[in-house]
Order: structure tokens, then C-alpha cells, then sequence
């Protein structure tokens, strides 16, 4: 029996990147998974490339988003990887909306989904994972209030975590903060705004990285964390090419 058997799995930001890896692996282990993400063409693409995927078009940004997703399949595995691409220069040369994006959107969805998932609330024993980024460990000066914003996903999740406990829900909140991704859309991109910013190539800026994780290394620590706790103690993690490492709470 594969690890997530009858299990129910929804993957916001479930098109692409890392999301779409998580996916992968999943439906590979037998879930059953729910992709939502805004892009149809994308979605339609998971389908005919992931078979057994199901999918659903809207924004996650919105309110309601939560309920019209749970009302579809209540999960016992959400994963929260929807995101905007942050700009990629100075402080100074970017302005107010540039700057605010990841706010607007990455903080945005987790704070719906993660009240959803204390309000509804999903059932005992549910697992709410929040991809973040290794930016909000160690800053990314070029990137706006990127690292702010993955670093406030970080306290969302610890936070929501003391709610389940204080409310007994039973729920567990993790936050994984991966490294930049050169195999991901987000990761190139990255990869091509500092190496642009600091005047190298894009292969020289990854070849300075310290062994940079892929998408792959990601999705196998998101199942890992899921299906062996006992494995994972603690609730924020920094993904690496060289692993996986609890972040002191």
C-alpha cells in the first residue's frame, strides 16, 4: 500500500513548480488530489500529463475561495504554493504595487486558507503545509517585501498551529523554506534577476549557490513530512540540495 492511500489532497498552486511536483507525487502515491490554480490552460496541460489529477480554475486570493475549494473535496492534505513572481530590483527602483505584490497574494491566500482551515475546520488530524522560501530565513534584497512576506507565512503557520492546539482541532501547520529552485518558473526567474543585478551569468550565479534543491527535493520532503511525522519533528523546515533542517522554533 503506497503512502497516501486514501488520503484527499488539494495543492493551491497545484499547476506549476513546485506545486505541480507535489501533485505529481502525490496521485504517484495514491491520493487523491485536487489541483486549483487561475490558469485553465495549465490545469487542462496537469490533466492530460498527471492522470488521476482532478483540477479546479478560480482565484485563490479571493475570500471565498476556501469554501468553494473544500466544498469540492475537504482535504486531509492541504498544501498552500500559490504565489506571484516578486520584481527583481533595487528598493529604489521599484514602486508601492511592485513592491507589495507577494503581500497582496502569497499572504493573501494563506491567511484565507488558513482561517478556513481553523473556522471549518477540516477534520482532526489534517495537515496545512505552507511552501514559503528560503528568503525569509536570509532576505533577498532585490525581491521587494518578498522575504517579508514568505517570512509572515512562516508566523501564519506557527500561529495557526497555537490555535489548533488551544482549540484542540488536531490540526497540524508546517512551513517548508526552500531554497531558489533553478528548475521551477520562480527559480529562474530568481536566478536570472541577481545574476543580471550583480553583472555575472545566470550558470556562474547557480554554480555560486550551495547545492541548490529542485522541485523534486521539495515535494519529497512536503510527502515525507505528511505521511511520517515522526520523522519531521517540529513545523518549519529549510530545504536544501543537502536536505531537509528544522528551523528552531
Amino acid at each position: 500500500m503506497s503512502r497516501l492511500t486514501g488520503k484527499k489532497m488539494v495543492v493551491i498552486g497545484g499547476s506549476r513548480g513546485v506545486g505541480r511536483r507535489i501533485v505529481e507525487f502525490a496521485v504517484r502515491n495514491d491520493a487523491r488530489v485536487l489541483a486549483v490554480a487561475r490558469q485553465e490552460d495549465s490545469l487542462r496541460q496537469l490533466v492530460q500529463e498527471v492522470p488521476g489529477a482532478e483540477v479546479l480554475s478560480l482565484d485563490a486570493r479571493d475570500e471565498g475561495a476556501p469554501a468553494k475549494v473544500f466544498d469540492v473535496l475537504q482535504p486531509d492534505i492541504l498544501v498552500l504554493c500559490a504565489g506571484a513572481f516578486p520584481p527583481t530590483a533595487p528598493l529604489h527602483e521599484q514602486s508601492w504595487p511592485e513592491f507589495s505584490v507577494n503581500w497582496e497574494t502569497d499572504v493573501k491566500i494563506a491567511f484565507h486558507f488558513c482561517k478556513a482551515a481553523l473556522s471549518r475546520p477540516l477534520p482532526s488530524g489534517a495537515s496545512v503545509v505552507l511552501i514559503s522560501s528560503g528568503a525569509a530565513i536570509a532576505g533577498s534584497p532585490i525581491s521587494g517585501g518578498y522575504a517579508g512576506a514568505k517570512r509572515t507565512q512562516i508566523f501564519m503557520a506557527n500561529y495557526s498551529q497555537k490555535e489548533s492546539d488551544r482549540l484542540q482541532l488536531g490540526l497540524r501547520f508546517l512551513a517548508f523554506a526552500p531554497r531558489i529552485m533553478p528548475d521551477t518558473d520562480l527559480g529562474k526567474h530568481a536566478v536570472s534577476g541577481y545574476s543580471r543585478y550583480l553583472g555575472i551569468s545566470a550558470t556562474d550565479f547557480v554554480q555560486s549557490m550551495d547545492l541548490a534543491p529542485t522541485s523534486s527535493d521539495v515535494a519529497a520532503a512536503v510527502i515525507e513530512s505528511v505521511t511520517d511525522p515522526d520523522r519531521s519533528k517540529g513545523n518549519v523546515f529549510i530545504v536544501s540540495g543537502q536536505g531537509v533542517e528544522a528551523v528552531p522554533s
